[in-house]
Protein backbone atom coordinates (compact mmCIF):
# COMPACT_ATOMS: atom_id res chain seq x y z
CA UNK A 1 0.00 0.00 0.00
CA UNK A 2 2.09 2.92 -1.11
CA UNK A 3 -1.11 5.85 -0.37
CA UNK A 4 -0.46 6.71 2.89
CA UNK A 5 -4.39 7.56 2.52
CA UNK A 6 -5.37 3.96 2.14
CA UNK A 7 -3.63 2.76 4.68
CA UNK A 8 -5.02 0.95 7.66
CA UNK A 9 -5.18 1.86 11.27
CA UNK A 10 -3.98 -0.07 13.67
CA UNK A 11 -4.46 0.06 17.54
CA UNK A 12 -1.54 -1.50 19.57
CA UNK A 13 -3.06 -1.96 23.37
CA UNK A 14 -0.40 -3.49 26.07
CA UNK A 15 0.21 -2.08 29.56
CA UNK A 16 4.04 -2.45 28.87
CA UNK A 17 5.04 -0.10 26.94
CA UNK A 18 8.23 -1.99 25.73
CA UNK A 19 6.41 -4.55 23.78
CA UNK A 20 3.54 -1.51 22.46
CA UNK A 21 6.96 0.11 20.82
CA UNK A 22 8.07 -3.51 19.15
CA UNK A 23 4.44 -3.74 17.82
CA UNK A 24 4.42 -0.55 16.51
CA UNK A 25 7.66 -1.62 14.95
CA UNK A 26 6.76 -4.23 13.42
CA UNK A 27 3.75 -2.92 11.76
CA UNK A 28 4.51 0.56 10.76
CA UNK A 29 6.23 -0.25 7.74
CA UNK A 30 2.78 -1.44 6.47
CA UNK A 31 0.01 0.40 8.30
CA UNK A 32 -0.77 3.46 10.89
CA UNK A 33 0.09 2.41 14.07
CA UNK A 34 -1.65 4.01 17.05
CA UNK A 35 -0.30 2.58 20.25
CA UNK A 36 -1.83 2.84 24.01
CA UNK A 37 -0.46 1.62 27.63
CA UNK A 38 -3.41 1.21 29.46
CA UNK A 39 -7.15 0.54 28.56
CA UNK A 40 -8.41 4.24 29.40
CA UNK A 41 -5.67 4.88 26.70
CA UNK A 42 -7.27 3.02 24.24
CA UNK A 43 -10.52 4.10 24.57
CA UNK A 44 -8.90 7.48 24.00
CA UNK A 45 -7.44 6.43 20.97
CA UNK A 46 -10.11 4.80 19.49
CA UNK A 47 -12.40 5.85 16.78
CA UNK A 48 -13.88 5.35 13.60
CA UNK A 49 -10.73 5.18 11.61
CA UNK A 50 -9.53 2.36 13.72
CA UNK A 51 -9.78 -0.78 11.66
CA UNK A 52 -7.96 -3.32 13.83
CA UNK A 53 -7.37 -3.57 17.55
CA UNK A 54 -4.69 -5.37 19.19
CA UNK A 55 -5.71 -6.19 22.97
CA UNK A 56 -3.94 -7.31 25.58
CA UNK A 57 -6.40 -8.72 28.56
CA UNK A 58 -4.51 -7.62 31.79
CA UNK A 59 -3.95 -4.09 32.51
CA UNK A 60 -4.31 -2.24 35.78
CA UNK A 61 -6.55 0.75 34.87
CA UNK A 62 -9.20 -0.97 32.22
CA UNK A 63 -8.96 -5.05 31.46
CA UNK A 64 -9.08 -5.83 27.91
CA UNK A 65 -12.41 -7.21 28.27
CA UNK A 66 -13.41 -3.99 29.73
CA UNK A 67 -12.12 -2.35 26.69
CA UNK A 68 -13.35 -4.54 23.98
CA UNK A 69 -17.24 -4.40 25.87
CA UNK A 70 -16.75 -0.49 25.33
CA UNK A 71 -15.12 -0.41 21.96
CA UNK A 72 -18.54 -2.84 21.25
CA UNK A 73 -20.82 -0.56 23.15
CA UNK A 74 -19.26 2.61 21.25
CA UNK A 75 -20.58 0.57 17.60
CA UNK A 76 -17.00 0.35 16.55
CA UNK A 77 -16.57 -2.15 13.63
CA UNK A 78 -13.15 -2.55 13.88
CA UNK A 79 -11.36 -5.95 14.03
CA UNK A 80 -10.47 -7.03 17.57
CA UNK A 81 -7.82 -9.76 18.30
CA UNK A 82 -6.80 -10.02 22.03
CA UNK A 83 -2.80 -10.63 22.04
CA UNK A 84 -2.16 -11.61 25.74
CA UNK A 85 -0.45 -13.77 28.02
CA UNK A 86 -3.50 -15.16 28.98
CA UNK A 87 -4.07 -18.70 28.00
CA UNK A 88 -7.90 -18.51 26.57
CA UNK A 89 -10.73 -20.77 29.07
CA UNK A 90 -14.17 -21.16 28.92
CA UNK A 91 -14.76 -17.19 29.70
CA UNK A 92 -13.66 -16.18 26.54
CA UNK A 93 -16.77 -18.08 24.85
CA UNK A 94 -19.01 -14.40 24.85
CA UNK A 95 -16.28 -12.10 24.47
CA UNK A 96 -17.14 -10.07 20.94
CA UNK A 97 -13.30 -10.67 19.58
CA UNK A 98 -12.82 -11.55 15.95
CA UNK A 99 -9.60 -13.68 17.03
CA UNK A 100 -7.38 -14.45 19.99
CA UNK A 101 -3.41 -15.19 20.16
CA UNK A 102 -1.44 -16.19 23.25
CA UNK A 103 2.05 -14.13 23.61
CA UNK A 104 4.75 -14.06 22.53
CA UNK A 105 4.13 -13.31 18.85
CA UNK A 106 6.79 -13.11 16.31
CA UNK A 107 6.75 -9.88 13.49
CA UNK A 108 5.35 -12.40 10.94
CA UNK A 109 2.63 -13.53 13.13
CA UNK A 110 1.70 -9.87 13.97
CA UNK A 111 1.54 -8.82 10.35
CA UNK A 112 -0.51 -12.21 9.54
CA UNK A 113 -2.79 -11.64 11.85
CA UNK A 114 -3.63 -8.25 10.89
CA UNK A 115 -3.64 -9.17 7.46
CA UNK A 116 -6.57 -11.66 8.22
CA UNK A 117 -8.12 -9.53 10.30
CA UNK A 118 -8.23 -6.96 7.73
CA UNK A 119 -9.08 -9.53 5.16
CA UNK A 120 -12.42 -10.63 7.39
CA UNK A 121 -13.77 -7.19 7.78
CA UNK A 122 -14.64 -7.20 3.97
CA UNK A 123 -17.08 -10.65 5.10
CA UNK A 124 -20.60 -10.23 5.89
CA UNK A 125 -21.49 -10.51 9.42
CA UNK A 126 -22.69 -13.90 9.48
CA UNK A 127 -18.62 -14.69 8.09
CA UNK A 128 -17.44 -12.95 10.67
CA UNK A 129 -19.34 -14.48 13.16
CA UNK A 130 -17.93 -17.88 11.67
CA UNK A 131 -14.37 -16.82 11.39
CA UNK A 132 -14.98 -15.47 15.39
CA UNK A 133 -16.33 -18.84 16.66
CA UNK A 134 -13.62 -21.03 14.86
CA UNK A 135 -10.91 -18.47 16.70
CA UNK A 136 -12.39 -18.93 19.72
CA UNK A 137 -12.77 -22.98 19.15
CA UNK A 138 -9.02 -23.31 18.46
CA UNK A 139 -7.73 -20.98 21.42
CA UNK A 140 -9.47 -23.56 23.39
CA UNK A 141 -8.23 -26.27 21.76
CA UNK A 142 -4.88 -25.21 22.02
CA UNK A 143 -5.05 -24.58 25.55
CA UNK A 144 -6.79 -27.87 26.02
CA UNK A 145 -9.66 -26.22 27.59
CA UNK A 146 -12.65 -28.36 26.15
CA UNK A 147 -14.21 -30.23 28.70
CA UNK A 148 -16.42 -27.26 29.68
CA UNK A 149 -20.19 -26.50 28.84
CA UNK A 150 -19.30 -23.22 27.49
CA UNK A 151 -16.88 -25.10 24.67
CA UNK A 152 -20.00 -27.52 23.78
CA UNK A 153 -22.15 -24.32 23.45
CA UNK A 154 -19.67 -22.44 21.20
CA UNK A 155 -18.87 -26.09 19.07
CA UNK A 156 -22.61 -25.80 18.44
CA UNK A 157 -23.28 -22.56 17.65
CA UNK A 158 -20.22 -22.66 15.25
CA UNK A 159 -21.68 -25.48 13.46
CA UNK A 160 -25.26 -23.75 13.11
CA UNK A 161 -23.10 -20.62 11.79
CA UNK A 162 -21.41 -23.32 9.56
CA UNK A 163 -25.20 -24.37 8.26
CA UNK A 164 -26.34 -20.96 7.39
CA UNK A 165 -23.33 -19.86 5.74
CA UNK A 166 -23.03 -23.62 3.90
CA UNK A 167 -27.09 -22.27 2.83
CA UNK A 168 -26.17 -19.06 1.50
CA UNK A 169 -23.43 -20.36 -0.56
CA UNK A 170 -25.62 -22.92 -2.03
CA UNK A 171 -28.01 -20.57 -2.95
CA UNK A 172 -25.49 -17.66 -4.14
CA UNK A 173 -24.04 -21.10 -6.38
CA UNK A 174 -27.76 -21.49 -7.34
CA UNK A 175 -28.36 -17.95 -8.30
CA UNK A 176 -24.90 -17.74 -10.12
CA UNK A 177 -25.79 -21.24 -12.18
CA UNK A 178 -28.74 -19.59 -13.33
CA UNK A 179 -27.45 -15.98 -14.31
CA UNK A 180 -24.83 -18.10 -16.23
CA UNK A 181 -27.18 -20.21 -18.51
CA UNK A 182 -29.27 -16.67 -19.07
CA UNK A 183 -26.20 -15.27 -20.20
CA UNK A 184 -25.95 -13.02 -17.31
CA UNK A 185 -22.71 -13.59 -16.14
CA UNK A 186 -21.45 -10.44 -14.24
Amino acid sequence: MSDLASRATVLAVDDEPDLADLYRAYLDPAYDVRIATGGEAALEEMDESVDVVLLDRRMPDLSGHEVLEAIRAEGYDARVAMLTAVEPDADIVDMPFDDYKTKPVTRDDLLTLVEVLLHRAEFDERSQRFFALASKKAALEASDATDTEEYEELVGRLEAVRDRVDDTLEELSARDAFAEGRGEVP
